[in-house]
């Protein structure tokens, strides 16, 4: 996808130039403070195709992005990762606030840095470089899930709720992590296994550490 073919996506003039009429047309596409909540028969479907548990479903997602899809304004919530959107375009845009080939800068704003790397051309590059929504997939996924483009992986979580749900079934299926899921319990070790397949590596890098933090949330009334 390029600049064009975006604007015609989120309803803007398709000149090529990336501005504020652009940004705002974006920001607007993805915003849906009235978009439908999970029902409690949804949440027992998705538990049920992925063999867990409600119990342990609602643990996950209430680790994941502090419980919520959302931001305040009603867009779904993003994590912009400018070592990836460094990796995917080869380093050519380093460093800047997007772009670096380390991690960082998780406390400034995903959306500004989601329109900068826009702004590049690298359009693919740039929604591919989100985790996005409530469960915080990577967009660079979004051939794996069967969606068109990345922006068309990114944009299906505006609908509703239970698109977030979809997602993390996907991710979970793709990745084969029904076992894994399956094991929470309130025990952390019991965690150690889904935590690290699912949040990397460096699953314990921040204290009290991944496993333990599905752990309470599995333990909580």
């Amino acid at each position: 996808m390029n600049i064009i073919e975006l604007q015609r996506a989120i309803g803007t003039k398709p000149d090529g130039i990336w501005g504020k009429n652009s940004r705002d047309a974006l920001l607007n596409t993805f915003t849906n403070p009235a978009a439908p909540p999970l029902s409690a028969a949804q949440v027992k479907t998705f538990a049920t195709r992925l063999g867990v548990s409600v119990k342990q479903l609602q643990a996950v997602a209430s680790v994941e992005s502090s419980g919520g899809g959302y931001d305040s304004k009603g867009r779904p919530k993003i994590l912009f990762e400018r070592h990836k959107f460094h990796k995917f375009t080869g380093g050519r845009f380093s460093v800047t606030p997007f772009s670096n080939a380390t991690p960082g800068g998780y406390n400034e704003n995903s959306w500004d840095k989601l329109v900068g790397a826009i702004v590049t051309g690298s359009v693919d590059a740039a929604f591919m470089s989100c985790s996005w929504g409530k469960f915080q997939v990577l967009g660079e996924y979004w051939d794996d899930f069967g969606f068109a483009s990345p922006f068309a992986l990114a944009h299906s979580l505006v609908a509703n709720e239970a698109a977030h749900y979809e997602m993390l079934c996907m991710y979970v299926e793709h990745f084969r992590l029904q076992d894994e899921m399956a094991a929470i319990s309130a025990n952390a070790d019991s965690c150690r296994a889904f935590a690290k397949a699912y949040n990397g590596a460096n699953y314990m890098a921040i204290p009290p550490g991944y496993h333990v933090k599905i752990a309470k949330a599995f333990a909580a009334p």
